[in-house]
């Protein structure tokens, strides 16, 4: 599986764990100038939960989740603030990272609720 179908189908992966813990998916791959938002999802009727999955074939770089960095976070949180005002959201924001870990020997998914703050 090339990059771009493992993070398919690590966000695929992604949405169903959502689903099953009760997350109601409101959008997908949401843009905003550069910025992408992998899954926005909203947790009870207060919380809009930003997640992002990182998704690797192989830990030896590091952990999937070790791969959001500043850049990433300062996007994510800039996105997030005009998905809000486009919507009209008056809800608590919580963001997510979701890191999957999938190759021949296994195949693991990492949930970190409140992985980062927004500033």
């Amino acid at each position: 599986m090339d990059h771009i179908a493992l993070g398919r189908w690590g966000e695929d992966l992604a949405v169903a764990y959502l689903k099953e813990r009760g997350y109601v998916i409101r959008d997908r791959n949401w843009r905003y100038q550069k910025s992408e938002l992998d899954i926005i999802c909203q947790w009870g009727n207060s919380i809009l939960v930003v997640v992002e999955v990182k998704t690797r074939n192989s830990d030896f770089f590091g952990d999937p989740q070790s791969f959001v960095n500043g850049q990433k976070i300062k996007h994510t949180v800039k996105a997030t603030h005009q998905y809000v005002l486009l919507h009209d959201l008056d809800m608590e924001i919580r963001f997510d990272i979701i890191a999957i870990l999938k190759n021949n020997h296994q195949q693991q998914l990492k949930h970190f609720e409140n992985a980062f703050y927004h500033f």
